[in-house]
C-alpha cells in the first residue's frame, strides 16, 4: 500500500506511475477527495465532542449548585446524536478510502524500463551456450509423454485441464529438483528453510498484495481460506504485525510448497505442458531487510536464483521487466528465462522483485534501529528459486537425446541415486 502522505504531497508522481503501468489515474483524484472529506469529518466530530465535553462540565456544575440543567442536557443529547451520525459517515468514508488505496499499485523504481508488453523488457545479461542437436528438438511435453514420465491425459481425466501426473523417474526428478534447490539455498546461500501452511487468510493475501487485485486467480475454500499461489504469501507474513530489532536484519527465508493458481485470462498462453498449471511446485526465496540495503539485496537474490541454472548448465537470460509488466506490488522486477530448445524460445523460470515498504505497510511489519527509536517499515523482496515444473521442462528439452532418453545433469546425479540417463517408466 502506498503511503497516503505520498499521494497528498506528490499526486503528479502517482498519476505518472499509473499511466506507465497502463492503469486508470483518476483514482488519485478520488483518493484525494475522500481524504479531504475524511479530514473535514474529523474536524467536525472533534469540534462537537469538545462542545459535548464542555456541556457535560456545565451540567455537573449546575447540579452541584442545585440549579436546572435540563436545557444543557438536551443540548448534550443532540450533540451526541450528531456525533453518532458523523462517526458513521467517517467510518464509511474511511472504508472507501482504504478500499481505493488497496487498488493502487506500487511506485516504480527509476531504472524500470518503459513499455507496454513483454516485448519491451530489457535484456540485462545471458549465461551459457544453447545446445545444438543433430535432430529436431522436441518440446518437453512430447519428450515426457514418450518416456511415460508425464501423463497429461490421465491428470485431465481426474482433475481437468492444466494438471499433470508425474510417474516413475518423472516423479523422482521433480522431488530431486526440490531437494537440490533447497540444499543450494540453505547450505550455500544461507537461507533459513520453512514449510508453511498452504491455506492462508484474506488478511495474509491482502498483506502481500494478492488481494484485492488478483482475486480471480485464487482458489478459495468455503471456509474463506485461500490456497496459496506462492510461498511468498505465508513466508512474508511470518513477521506480520511485528516490530523486529535492527540487528536481526536481514532475514533470508526459503520454502518449498505446492502452489495453486486459477490463471484467469491466460487461455492459449503456453497452455501446453508444464508452463502454466493450476497446481505446481516452487522453491521460493524471501528477504526482509532494512531499506538502505534493499536494492543490493535484490541483485544478490537474482544471483542466488541464477545459480540453480548455472549448476544445471542450462542457458538463460535475465531481463529487466518493463513498467506495464512489473507486478502490482513490485517497484522493480527481474525475470530469469531459461532457454527451451523444443519451444524455440526463452521461458520465465523465476521472477525476482523488490516491494520496498509496500507489503510491509499492508502487513504492519516494522523494525526498530535502537531502543527508543521510532519503528520503521522493513523492505521485502522475493523470487522463485526456482519454479520446479518449468525447470524440469527446461531440463527435458535441453538434455534430450536422439534416442528419446534424457541425460541427468551432473549436479543431480547423486540425488538420483547415481542415475545418469532418464529412460522412462
Amino acid at each position: 500500500m502506498l503511503d497516503l502522505k505520498l499521494i497528498r504531497s506528490s499526486p503528479e508522481a502517482v498519476v505518472e506511475m499509473l499511466k506507465k503501468r497502463g492503469s486508470d489515474p483518476s483514482v488519485v483524484d478520488e483518493v484525494l477527495r475522500l481524504d479531504q472529506e475524511r479530514r473535514s469529518l474529523l474536524v467536525e466530530t472533534e469540534e462537537r465532542k469538545a462542545r459535548r465535553n464542555a456541556a457535560s462540565e456545565e451540567i455537573a456544575a449546575l447540579k452541584r449548585k442545585g440549579e436546572d440543567a435540563a436545557e444543557l442536557v438536551e443540548q448534550m443529547r443532540r450533540l451526541s446524536e450528531e456525533i453518532k451520525g458523523l462517526d458513521a459517515q467517517l467510518a464509511e468514508v474511511e472504508a472507501e478510502l482504504n478500499r481505493l488505496l488497496l487498488t493502487i499499485p506500487n511506485m516504480l523504481h527509476p531504472s524500470v524500463p518503459p513499455g507496454d508488453s513483454d516485448d519491451d523488457n530489457v535484456e540485462v545479461r545471458r549465461w551459457g551456450e544453447q545446445p545444438t542437436f543433430d535432430f529436431p528438438p522436441r518440446p518437453h511435453w512430447e519428450v515426457g509423454e514418450a518416456l511415460d514420465i508425464l501423463d497429461f491425459r490421465r491428470a485431465t481425466r481426474m482433475s481437468g485441464a492444466r494438471f499433470t501426473l508425474l510417474k516413475g523417474q518423472g516423479a523422482l526428478l521433480e522431488r530431486v529438483l526440490i531437494s537440490f534447490m533447497l540444499d543450494l539455498h540453505t547450505r550455500e546461500h544461507g537461507y533459513v528453510e520453512f514449510f508453511p501452511p498452504l491455506l492462508v487468510t484474506e488478511d495474509a493475501m491482502t498483506g502481500t498484495g494478492q488481494l484485492p487485485k488478483f482475486d480471480q486467480d485464487l482458489f478459495r475454500t468455503r471456509e474463506g481460506l485461500y490456497l496459496i499461489p506462492t510461498a511468498e504469501v505465508p513466508v512474508t507474513n511470518i513477521h506480520r504485525e511485528e516490530v523486529l530489532p535492527f540487528e536481526k536484519l536481514p532475514l533470508h527465508y526459503t520454502a518449498y510448497t505446492p502452489c495453486f493458481r486459477y490463471e484467469a485470462g491466460s487461455a492459449g498462453q503456453e497452455s501446453r505442458g508444464l508452463i502454466r498449471q493450476h497446481q505446481f511446485n516452487k522453491v521460493e526465496l524471501v528477504k526482509i531487510v532494512a531499506p538502505e540495503s534493499s536494492y543490493d539485496e535484490l541483485e544478490s537474490l537474482v544471483a542466488d536464483a541464477e545459480e540453480v541454472l548455472k549448476r544445471l548448465k542450462i542457458a538463460y537470460r535475465v531481463v529487466s521487466v518493463c513498467a506495464a509488466e512489473t507486478g502490482f506490488a513490485c517497484t522493480k522486477k527481474y525475470d530469469i528465462e531459461a532457454w527451451m530448445p523444443g519451444m524455440g524460445k526463452y521461458v520465465e523460470v523465476s521472477s525476482c522483485s523488490s516491494f520496498e515498504d509496500f507489503q510491509a505497510r499492508r502487513a504492519k511489519m516494522r523494525f526498530r534501529r535502537a531502543a527508543g527509536s521510532p519503528p520503521e517499515f522493513v523492505h521485502t523482496l522475493n523470487g522463485s528459486g526456482l519454479a520446479v515444473g518449468r525447470t524440469m521442462a527446461a531440463l527435458l528439452e535441453n538434455y534430450q537425446q536422439g534416442d528419446g532418453s534424457v541425460l541427468v545433469p551432473e549436479a543431480l546425479q547423486s540425488y538420483m541415486h547415481g542415475l545418469k540417463t532418464i529412460t522412462g517408466g
